[in-house]
């Protein structure tokens, strides 16, 4: 979808794809002004080198007091199959807040980047820029919905994926480390934490089989859910 209000698309560089450090690579999609992943993250290193380590605790229910614990990066895949397993090709990787962040240091600066050189996760004000060009966050979920029923459980009335975004129903993993509505919804992180007294959580952006918005929440750093890079 080219529909660079304001802006001439020719002014807006959007590769067809880009690949991070592990050399996947992921198609892109233009949307207004904004340079979107097609697919959803599935890394294991930042872009430095350094290693984002797997949590496949809890089986496949992924019930775990580990995971509920974890303080730093980490990522996992849904009903902990192996890299090679189904969901990790068609959905990608669940990760926790704290790998989205990078490492951080202890005056509170990110040093390490989950997404490609060039490229980062979307901020709260991002996600919600995405929202407005799709016509409003009541509507824009079905515009970045992929169609039919087979990666989805249903599909709600107003699902055409017309902006190319292509979300898929992967579920995510909670607070306990269980897997739950997988081909019910689609959960991507943000970058942005909430304000204290709640600063325990972070924003993430939420698509449902059954309805067209756009929804944002928020959860514990805890839980995982799905990555889309946004270019710089």
């Amino acid at each position: 979808m080219e529909n660079c209000t304001g802006v001439p698309c020719a002014s807006i560089t959007c590769a067809s794809t880009v690949s991070d450090i592990d050399g996947n690579p992921y198609n892109t999609v233009l949307i207004g002004t904004q340079c979107w992943t097609r697919e959803n993250l599935k890394v294991t290193k930042y872009n430095d080198g350094s290693v984002i380590p797997i949590d496949a605790t809890g089986a496949m229910s992924g019930t775990s007091t580990i995971w509920r614990n974890l303080t730093t990066g980490y990522y996992t895949i849904y009903g902990n199959e192996s890299s090679s397993g189904t969901n990790a090709s068609t959905y990608g990787y669940l990760y926790n807040w704290f790998a989205v962040a990078g490492i951080i240091t202890a005056g509170g600066t990110s040093t390490k980047n989950i997404c490609p050189l060039g490229w980062h996760v979307p901020t709260e004000g991002e996600w919600s820029a995405l929202g407005t060009q799709l016509g409003g966050i009541v509507v824009a979920g079905g515009k970045m919905k992929s169609t039919g029923t087979t990666l989805w459980s249903s599909q709600s009335a107003g699902t055409d994926n017309s902006s190319g975004f292509s979300a898929l129903g992967g579920g995510y993993r909670d607070y306990t480390g269980s897997f739950r509505f997988f081909k019910l919804r689609a959960i991507f992180w943000s970058a942005t934490e909430i304000a204290p007294p709640y600063q325990t959580d972070a924003r993430y952006y939420q698509l449902y089989s059954h309805r067209d918005d756009l929804y944002p929440d928020s959860d514990d750093k805890s839980i995982g859910c799905y990555v889309r890079c946004l270019q710089d």
